[in-house]
């Protein structure tokens, strides 16, 4: 009863101690993975160009409900309307495509790598690799984690570029406001070391995705369900990842900046 009892106490301990360890133990091979190149291309092409339809669907509708929700309010903050394109910039580049981005990276690319890996495992074909002599690390995992980290910053920025040309297109509807007064009021309010801090850590959100992914679907049980069980928990630790980073990054930034 006591060792059942004290194995229930470390069992948290062990659990992050093993995604500890299998995350140092990742970080050397995604950084030779771009030394060649041929897979991480391949997989980032198919991260990126699947999820282009939802980055730009929500790059629009950030851009027209940001829009429609603070003009009003603006307007009746003593006719500061004119602020509207501040408040979307910081809003969307700042926070809201940043998240966007990785949440979309982990709900699409997260189950497919969970799935995938999954589906590997139960046909043996990682244990297959190892025979041969060949890393399942180096050849399936690496590729997958460094296409991730590349992945979330492009679909960021794609996001964030839509959103805002979505708010100016709504803005030159009603208010009438051009182009290049749009975009000075734009980057008013906003400082480069911020712009760059959120950049930098959807690389973090990338690497927690590819990483949630291939350790979930490496570990998965076996049979079909055990596939399906791997995608749906590769989406739900990877988007949980992505809001946990997103808090301490911000917090993080918030001391530094």
């Amino acid at each position: 009863m006591f060792r059942s009892s004290l194995d229930a106490l470390l069992s948290p301990f062990v659990v992050v101690g093993d995604w500890c360890f299998f995350a140092s133990a990742t970080l050397v091979p995604t950084l030779f993975a771009y030394v060649h190149p041929r897979e991480v291309v391949r997989c980032l092409a198919d991260f990126v160009l699947g999820a282009l339809p939802l980055a730009f669907v929500l790059g629009v509708t950030l851009g027209a409900v940001i829009w429609m929700q603070t003009r009003g309010i603006l307007e009746r903050t003593a006719g500061a309307a004119e602020l509207l394109p501040t408040v979307l910039a910081v809003a969307v580049v700042l926070e809201l495509s940043p998240v966007g981005a990785g949440l979309i990276v982990a709900a699409r690319t997260g189950a497919g790598l969970g799935a995938e890996l999954a589906s590997m495992r139960v046909t043996e074909q990682t244990d297959a690799l190892e025979l041969l002599g060949v890393s399942p690390l180096h050849r399936l995992i690496a590729p997958r984690i460094a296409a991730c980290i590349v992945a979330v910053p492009l679909l960021h920025i794609l996001t964030a570029t839509t959103a805002l040309l979505s708010g100016f297109a709504a803005e030159s509807l009603i208010g009438g406001t051009s182009w290049l007064r749009y975009r000075e009021l734009m980057f008013a309010e906003l400082r480069f070391a911020e712009v760059v801090a959120a950049l930098s850590k959807t690389f973090a959100f990338g690497w927690l995705i590819g990483l949630a992914g291939c350790r979930i679907g490496l570990t998965a049980p076996g049979g079909s369900a055990g596939v399906g069980r791997a995608a749906t928990a590769s989406v739900v630790a990877a988007s949980l990842f992505v809001l946990a980073a997103d808090v301490v990054a911000v917090a993080l930034f918030r001391v530094v900046l």
